[in-house]
Order: structure tokens, then C-alpha cells, then sequence
């Protein structure tokens, strides 16, 4: 099934052709029988690698890491079950932007047309139950038929990367093989696929906003987001920053976006939680913060809401439209924008050149003071940790108690990061660091998880012995779940996990010449980083971490969490 220009391609052999366009080089998914053109197809295709997922649910979360680092992602089901398995991970990126093509088979329009009863159904003839609900976790969704799929393509690959979002398309098994109507269209790799133009009066006026309010603000701070990554605005963006003179600060969800080292990063903004604790009131007393992406103030990015930006001091740019307090300004993009004001700092650097505003942090590497015959603990793990981290890595960190932590610790020169802060699915870390390591393999991927998380997705350690991949897989070991003891009123049984022998995994999921150790001391600890940084291959570490480090946090905190509470009255 390789496409052929010499002939008609089927409408799967075009799809898989023109995602390929895209940059895409794996698909991940479990194969079904409805599913087995796709899968037939993905098996012969020059340019795809088929990567068999332990079940759905880790499929759609591995893909999730491939498009936080290529850009784009394909995700492949069958009908009914294994569609429905993969909602979970489609869901958070949706709420994270990433755009992941999901291919799903469906039974054949002759069985629909004979109204056949068949199986993944529930008996009842209705053979489009499931499509609400998978393309509720898309941005966009179409049926490919052999009439409209090359014009269903462009419109769903326009719109999902418009978004930055999920796409979901279905392909019926006897369609999927006939051969496509109509012209087909050459694309191209996701790095080179341009943002809408603005409409130039708009942007000039947003152009001219921001360079006034620059040019007469004395503590002016970046906030750059995430979504600079999924618009491939990263260079853009640091290219404004080195001629505008301007210091940036990150929120956790963007943490790393550049290198921690760069000279004009101030730290981690969040909240009363902010790192270091100064950032706070530097952030919330600027006279202007020029947000980059639409910061999203949630929870855990805000420590907890305790931020107080001043609205009045923000400007926000979106991917497609500006908002300076109470004006709107549409059909601008962000890229234009970007560039449009780089043009004009380039031409006068000495009226906009705030470099007298970045000083203010400390030291940034963590004090080690534990000593070798100690119990391992976070107040070793994590000083070592950031001195094991070498200029190049990709750290993962799984949503659970190590996310925080991480978010807070000033990452060496080089090293970039991955999280999910705002969906904060656990388990998501394991595949997502499959994703990341097949997506981005110039870089040394090393996970950071706790066993509550790992035990949801551990499957995937055999997808990347299968695969081939050498990533470093650090499992963080209390014997429970440690994010929910945290944030619960007292100890409950429920958070205990089954007691694993952790270090064993990857001997017994197939994985050959993968270094693998279980420490329990400080002395322990720093000599497995040891023995890691000096192996050639894959690595998997088992941290034991004191439980009695997971108590609840003051009843105070866990209600600013939940706010369950009747508040008080004043009178």
C-alpha cells in the first residue's frame, strides 16, 4: 500500500501520505480489525513507523509527547473500544494544544447500509454512538470518503493546526481501500506550515500599542507561554528578546521554554509559590507585563490563585487576537506580531533596552547537604538531580508530587522539560517520555515519576525495549499515592499502593542491556547517577523516598485547593 503519483492512492494510503507531509515519522495505537486498513497501510508506508502501544489509553498520551516535540502527532484506533480508551489522552491535549491526527476504523458502510448487528456495538444498529463523543476531544472531525478526502484533509490539517488541537477522522474499512477523486496535494513539514496573515490595520495599531507602552515603562516583564512552542515561535521569541533587552519570567506550566540559563530569565512565577520568592512582587508590581501566548491562570499555575496580576498592566497575545485591558484587537497573529515588533527594536535598541531590570536571582543550584549513609530522600534526590541533568536533556515530569518540586528547581544550562500541568493526568509521564524520546532523538530523555503514576502506564517500559529507545526512567518509591496524601485531610488507606519490585521491570518487559538499580541511601543514589552518566545505553532507577515526607498539607491550603467550605460572613 505505498502511494504511487503514477495512479490513484486508496483514501488511507493519501491520508497517511499527507500527514507524513507533515513531519510525522510514527504512529501509535493498537491494531483492530476495523482498524486494519489503517494499520495494513502504516506497516508499508516509507516514511511511518508503527509503534504498538500496551493499550489505548498509553497511545494517546505517547503521542502527546511526540507532538510536544515534533509539532504533530498520529494516533490509531479501532471503532467503539478502542476509540473510547484513548479520550482520556486525546482530552488533555486538547486542554494542553497539541494537534493529534486520530485515525479510527470503523465497520464497513455495507454493514451499515445492511443495518448488520456487529460487535463493539451496543446491539442496536446505531453505528455513530461513538462519534460525538471521540470528536469531543478534537478541535475538528471528518468522515473520509474516496469524494472528499482531499479536500476534508486540508480542511481538518488547516484547522487542527490553526487550533493546535486534536483532530479526528474516521475511515469506514471498505472506503478506506478505494481509490481517492481529485488532484493531490504535496504538503509541507510542520516547521515551515505560516500562522494566518494579520490584517494589517489591526496589527499596526497593535504594533504601535505595545511599542509606546515599552518605550515609557520603567519594569517591563515578558511572560511567554507555551503556546510560542506550539506555533514554533521559540527562535522568533528569542530573537525579540535579545534585541528588546526585556527579562522574561515562565509560569510552571511553561517552565524551560528557553535554556534556565539564559541571562534575561528571572525565574518561575507562580504565585506565593514563586521561584525564587521575590519573583512575586517583581511580577505583580511591573508596570507592564506583555503576556506571550495567553497565560493560563489556573490552579496549580498560579500557586493556588494566589497570583494577583494587575489587568490593567497586562497585554495579552493570543495566538490570533490582542487584548490590552479593555480593547480587543482580532485577526493579528502572533507570529506577526513578534516580528513586527523585533523589526522596530532592531532599528532603536538603545530606547527599549530594559537589561537593568534582570538581576534578581540567587544561586540556582540546590545546597547538598545530606550525608552518604543517610535514607535517599528528596532532599537529596533533587540537588542530585540537577547536577546528574546535562546540557541537551529533555526532563519529563509526571503530574504528582515530583512535578512541584521540579517546577521550583532551576534547571542547568540546556536542558528542556515537559509537563501537564494543566490537564495533570498521572500516568501520563511514562509514554509521554516515549513519545518525546522517538520524536525528539538527538536528546537524552530522563523521566521523573512517582510509583502511583508509573503503576497506571508501566506497560510502556516494553514499548521502548521494543522500540529501541535509551531513555532514564527515575521511579520515585513511597508506597503511595503522594500528590493525593497531600491534599487529603488526614492519611487514608486508599492512597497505599500494591508493593512492586520496581527494578526488576525492565528485565522482565524484554528490555536488553537497560542499567537497573534500587537505591535506598544518599551513597547509593550518587553512585547510580554515577554508573548512568558512564552507561551507554538505557537506564532505570528506583528512588526510595520516606512516606512520612506525604503529610496532608495545613487544612488552610487544602481548602484554597477545594474550596468546599461556607466562607465567612463579615459584618
Amino acid at each position: 500500500m505505498i502511494v504511487r503519483f503514477d495512479m490513484a492512492p486508496s483514501v488511507v494510503e493519501y491520508t497517511l501520505h499527507r500527514l507524513a507531509d507533515l513531519g510525522i515519522g510514527h504512529v501509535f495505537g493498537v491494531p483492530g480489525d476495523y482498524a486494519f486498513p489503517i494499520n495494513d497501510a502504516v506497516e508499508v508506508h516509507p516514511r511511518l513507523q508503527w509503534v504498538p502501544s500496551a493499550n489505548e489509553l498509553n497511545a494517546a498520551y505517547a503521542a502527546d509527547g511526540y507532538a510536544r516535540r515534533r509539532g504533530a502527532a498520529m494516533l490509531c484506533t479501532t471503532y467503539g473500544v478502542g476509540e473510547l480508551s484513548a479520550i482520556n489522552g486525546l482530552m488533555g491535549s486538547m486542554a494542553e494544544r497539541l494537534p493529534i491526527f486520530h485515525l479510527v476504523g470503523t465497520p464497513s458502510v455495507r454493514i451499515v447500509r445492511q443495518g448488520l448487528i456487529c460487535h463493539h456495538t451496543l446491539g442496536d444498529q446505531v453505528y455513530d454512538r461513538f462519534e460525538q463523543i471521540s470528536a469531543a476531544a478534537c478541535c475538528v472531525s471528518a468522515r473520509l470518503t474516496p469524494e472528499n478526502v482531499v479536500i476534508e484533509l486540508e480542511r481538518v490539517i488547516d484547522k487542527a493546526l490553526e487550533e493546535s488541537r486534536p483532530a479526528y477522522l474516521t475511515l469506514p474499512m471498505d472506503l478506506a481501500l478505494m481509490p481517492i477523486v481529485g488532484t493531490q496535494v504535496q504538503g509541507s513539514a510542520i516547521g515551515t506550515v505560516q500562522q494566518r496573515d494579520s490584517v494589517a490595520v489591526e496589527l499596526d495599531a497593535v504594533l504601535d500599542l505595545i511599542e509606546a507602552r515599552i518605550t515609557t515603562a520603567k519594569t517591563p516583564v515578558l511572560l511567554p507561554t507555551v503556546t510560542l512552542r506550539r506555533y514554533g515561535l521559540i527562535e522568533v521569541f528569542q530573537t525579540f528578546l535579545d534585541v528588546s533587552g526585556l527579562a522574561y519570567a515562565t509560569t510552571p506550566m511553561d517552565k524551560a521554554l528557553l535554556s534556565e540559563d539564559h541571562p534575561a530569565f528571572l525565574g518561575i512565577y507562580n504565585g506565593a509559590r514563586s521561584s525564587p520568592p521575590e519573583l512575586k512582587s517583581k511580577i505583580e508590581q511591573a508596570d507592564l507585563l506583555l503576556d506571550l501566548g495567553g497565560l493560563v491562570q489556573e490552579d496549580l499555575n498560579t500557586g493556588l490563585w494566589s497570583g494577583r496580576l494587575n489587568p490593567n498592566t497586562m497585554i495579552s497575545l493570543h495566538s490570533d487576537w490582542v487584548r490590552a485591558g479593555d480593547r480587543v484587537f482580532t485577526s493579528v497573529s502572533l507570529a506577526d506580531v513578534l516580528e513586527g515588533l523585533t523589526a522596530r527594536f532592531r532599528g532603536t535598541p538603545s530606547r527599549h533596552n530594559h537589561g537593568d531590570q534582570r538581576p534578581l536571582l540567587p544561586s540556582p543550584q540546590l545546597p547538598l547537604a545530606s550525608i552518604a549513609d543517610q535514607p535517599s530522600s528528596s532532599e537529596s534526590f533533587y540537588p542530585l538531580l540537577q547536577r546528574f541533568l546535562r546540557p541537551g536533556d529533555l526532563l519529563v515530569s509526571d503530574t504528582g508530587t515530583c512535578l512541584l518540586k521540579l517546577n521550583a528547581m532551576r534547571l542547568p544550562g540546556g536542558v528542556a522539560m515537559e509537563s501537564q500541568t494543566l490537564w495533570g493526568s498521572i500516568g501520563w509521564g511514562t509514554p509521554a517520555a516515549l513519545g518525546c524520546a522517538l520524536a525528539d532523538p538527538e536528546r537524552r530523555v530522563v523521566l521523573v515519576t512517582g510509583d502511583g503514576a508509573h503503576q497506571l502506564t508501566a506497560q510502556e517500559i516494553g514499548v521502548m525495549g521494543f522500540v529501541g529507545i535509551q531513555p532514564v526512567l527515575i521511579v520515585l518509591n513511597n508506597g503511595l499515592y503522594g500528590v493525593e496524601a497531600l491534599i487529603s485531610e488526614s492519611g487514608h488507606a486508599y492512597n497505599n499502593l500494591p508493593a512492586w519490585n520496581y527494578a526488576d521491570l525492565p528485565e522482565a518487559m524484554g528490555c536488553q542491556g537497560w542499567w537497573s538499580g534500587r537505591v535506598s541511601t544518599v551513597a547509593e543514589l550518587e553512585a547510580a547517577f554515577a554508573s548512568i552518566s558512564a552507561h551507554p545505553g538505557a537506564a532505570y532507577l528506583e528512588v526510595m523516598i520516606p512516606p512520612e515526607e506525604s503529610q496532608p498539607l495545613e487544612q488552610a491550603a487544602i481548602e484554597a485547593i477545594h474550596q468546599t467550605s461556607t466562607p465567612p460572613v463579615d459584618f
